[in-house]
């Protein structure tokens, strides 16, 4: 029995390590790469229309406002306000635009209204062929 404890010694014991040198010299090239291709990069600019800044307000306008109770009303140019259905709003809106298409609709909906509603509103219009629909936003001074 000796002579077995004898030999086991004499043997080497195995290091059992990561050589980190390799993984080093990777991230040191990416890191180099990195640096020069960042100023390289364009990066995206998007305007995004300010309401202080907005032009003029168009002389023909037509207006469609949704409730809270989710009613729609249709205005031209600030007159009085007429009731209208869904269904109907499309026909009336093309008529109100006097066969001018690129006359502007605004809508204005309560802040209580669901989006859905809106955004039905929206789809109804752009269906119809109204090429220039816009939401009205109320200025953060008044």
């Amino acid at each position: 029995m000796p002579a077995v404890s004898h030999r086991s010694s004499s043997r080497r014991r195995t290091i059992s390590e990561i050589n980190m040198v390799p993984f080093i010299d990777v991230m040191l090239v990416l890191l180099i790469i990195f640096m020069v291709t960042a100023p390289l990069i364009t990066t995206g600019v998007v305007d995004v229309p300010s309401v202080g800044k907005s032009r003029q307000r168009p002389e023909h306008v037509v207006e469609v406002m949704v409730a809270s109770d989710e009613k729609l009303r249709v205005r031209v140019d600030g007159q009085e306000a007429e009731a209208i259905a869904l269904r109907g709003l499309a026909v009336r809106v093309v008529t109100l635009q006097a066969g001018v298409a690129a006359t502007p609709v605004v809508i204005s909906a309560d802040r209580n209204v669901k989006y859905e509603a809106v955004v039905k509103v929206m789809d109804t219009l752009q269906r119809a062929g109204v090429q220039r629909v816009g939401l009205s936003v109320k200025n953060a001074g008044g």
